[in-house]
């Protein structure tokens, strides 16, 4: 495990980018799984710079996102299809026929996760895989108390989950309370992981999930696990860590 703590958003943002670009470098076809939500979004606009810049290329990597609402079509604009081509896709070389969405309109949600995770096996695997963290500290739509054996399923939202994601609609009511998402599994199977964390409301989630026991009422713990992990995080959202202590140990 590695952690860089930086000073705010924008620096997060950027350090989160430059890995995400190095990953590029290194691999061109790289198999990258995505994530969605505020945390990301200035992510993906510094990857966008770099890109028109010149100092990456898109063209040979596939995609594979963490997740998406239940019962939302791909033009809805609170989807995360949705969400990844207007702040992201459309403005890089990428194959879209390498970008990989969970259907929230699929009938079988047994057989659309199946085929998930089979697609995500027939390309090698995820070489790095991007999460957010919730206030709850899940991961992905794995909220506390998915089993840690879980693969790509669907999941019922938790109310904080509910009302952490009001705010992207224009009442509560309009929320999905399902999804379908990458399982505890499949994310921890990924080579790499970059785990992004800002603001004072994630700082005790991003606590147990570097010191805490290991359980599935705080999801994100299980990255303790993981032999490559690295958490970018802002001042704020490392406010309850003992740096001194992080540096001996993780820095």
């Amino acid at each position: 495990m590695r952690i860089i703590c930086v000073e705010d958003y924008h620096q997060m943002s950027k350090k989160a980018a430059n890995i995400v670009a190095s990953q590029l470098i290194l691999k061109p076809n790289s198999v990258l799984g995505l994530a969605t939500g505020a945390t990301p979004l200035g992510m993906y606009k510094q990857l966008v710079k770099t890109y028109k810049a010149g100092h990456i290329d898109f063209e040979e990597v596939t995609t594979f996102n963490l997740d998406e609402y239940y019962g939302l079509n791909k033009e809805n604009e609170q989807s995360y299809y949705y969400y990844m081509y207007d702040n992201f896709f459309q403005y890089i070389n990428i194959d879209m026929k390498k970008v990989n969405i969970p259907n929230g309109m699929a009938r079988d949600i047994h057989k659309e996760s199946l085929a998930y995770e089979r697609k995500i096996r027939s390309c090698g695997g995820v070489d790095l895989q991007v999460l957010g963290i919730g206030r709850n500290g899940h991961i992905g739509f794995n909220e506390p108390d998915i089993k840690f054996e879980a693969l790509t399923h669907m999941v019922r939202l938790d109310e904080q989950t509910i009302q952490d994601n009001s705010r992207f609609f224009d009442s509560i009511e309009d929320v999905p309370t399902k999804a379908i998402s990458m399982g505890i599994k499949t994310i921890m199977h990924a080579k790499k992981i970059l785990l992004l964390a800002n603001g004072k409301e994630k700082a005790e989630a991003i606590y147990g999930a570097i010191y805490g026991k290991i359980t599935p009422e705080l999801p994100a713990s299980v990255l303790q696990l993981h032999p490559d992990v690295v958490f970018v995080m802002d001042q704020d959202a490392a406010s309850k860590l003992d740096l001194e202590k992080l540096k001996e140990e993780y820095l």
